[in-house]
């Protein structure tokens, strides 16, 4: 070992004494093209670290949507550890070194099941850029110029073994171990776990756009106007417009429970129906990452659980806005 570690010492001696004498060389014959190979030996070491940092050790994120007020706000930029659950190789790559599964209320990154990909290239490319830049410079735009969310921030609601289904925007689980549903919140709150996700639609505001997503199925299925329940009618006329509504995942069970009444055979609605009702089961190996702004999330409810090898990273740090920076975990 001794040897091993002399002979290190003596090439690296020997290195930085030939670099330093290059240098002084470099200096005393300076020229045009040396001082742009040098500048460009700066760059290219310069992004060559950014990204190492990034991709092993920690990497910026900025916050594109609402789907965790208000823990996370849009545009908020946060450090993401890349360490806490494996290293990847290579951007979606596989992992190397501790590749556990995020615990349950970890805030996570992860790779976006819905994404549409561009071709392997574009995503190692625009992925490099983006770490490079530290967030700044993100090429992954739809033809709007929008953000296209390959990665997504969520909470780690559901944990292997978890079935967990959906009433009037809250979130029931049946645990793992146990045999009924428990309301999520209660949960929290009895197990020191953080309360920050919410709901803020009423169940007033649920009773007109349960009886909206009734009528779309019915008129949907061909019932006349004329023919729609008075008080599905009634409920739907009492809307308050001013009341913002997103989730969707309510308004499409209800619009299977429309096309059921409108034709009770209807297999494919009833099926529809049932993959409500039934709810979201967390296979081993999964987490079912959710918003905690559960009114406006398209999360784990509309694509199901995720791998643990899909997570990337944790949020641990918040780095702007300057009024709020501070760590993330427990929030």
């Amino acid at each position: 070992m001794e040897r091993i570690f002399d002979w290190v010492l003596t090439r690296t001696e020997n290195h930085l004494t030939k670099r330093k004498a290059k240098k002084l060389y470099a200096k005393q014959h300076r020229t045009v093209l040396g001082e742009i190979l040098d500048w460009l030996d700066a760059i290219l070491f310069a992004v060559v670290v950014v990204f190492l940092i990034n991709q092993f050790l920690f990497q910026f994120f900025v916050i594109p949507s609402p789907s965790m007020l208000d823990t996370l706000l849009v545009k908020d930029r946060v450090m993401v550890s890349k360490l806490t659950y494996g290293v990847e190789l290579y951007p979606q790559g596989p992992k190397i070194l501790d590749s556990r599964i995020p615990d349950r209320d970890d805030i996570i990154t992860f790779y976006n099941p819905e994404y549409e990909s561009k071709g392997p290239f574009f995503n190692v490319f625009s992925q490099v850029l983006y770490m490079i830049t530290f967030s700044l410079v993100n090429i992954d735009v739809d033809e709007n110029g929008n953000m296209r969310e390959k990665l997504l921030v969520k909470r780690s609601a559901g944990a292997a073994g978890d079935t967990v289904t959906f009433r009037n925007g809250d979130a029931y689980f049946k645990y793992a171990g146990t045999g009924e549903y428990v309301l999520e919140s209660d949960f929290r709150a009895a197990n020191g776990l953080s309360t920050a996700p919410h709901t803020t639609i009423s169940d007033e505001a649920y009773t007109w756009y349960n009886a909206m997503g009734r009528i779309n199925g019915l008129t949907g299925s061909g019932v006349a106007a004329s023919n729609i329940p008075r008080h599905l009618t009634s409920d739907y006329q009492a809307m308050d417009n001013t009341v913002s509504f997103y989730d969707y995942y309510s308004y499409n069970s209800q619009t299977a429970i429309g096309q059921i009444m409108a034709d009770p055979t209807d297999a494919e609605a009833r099926s529809t129906l049932a993959k409500y009702q039934t709810g979201v089961y967390v296979p081993e190996g999964h987490v079912l990452p959710l918003g905690d702004n559960r009114d406006n999330s398209q999360d784990g409810r509309y694509f199901g659980p995720v791998s643990a090898d899909a997570v990337n990273g944790r949020v641990v740090y918040r780095i702007w806005p300057l009024g709020r920076t501070g760590s993330v975990i427990g929030d």
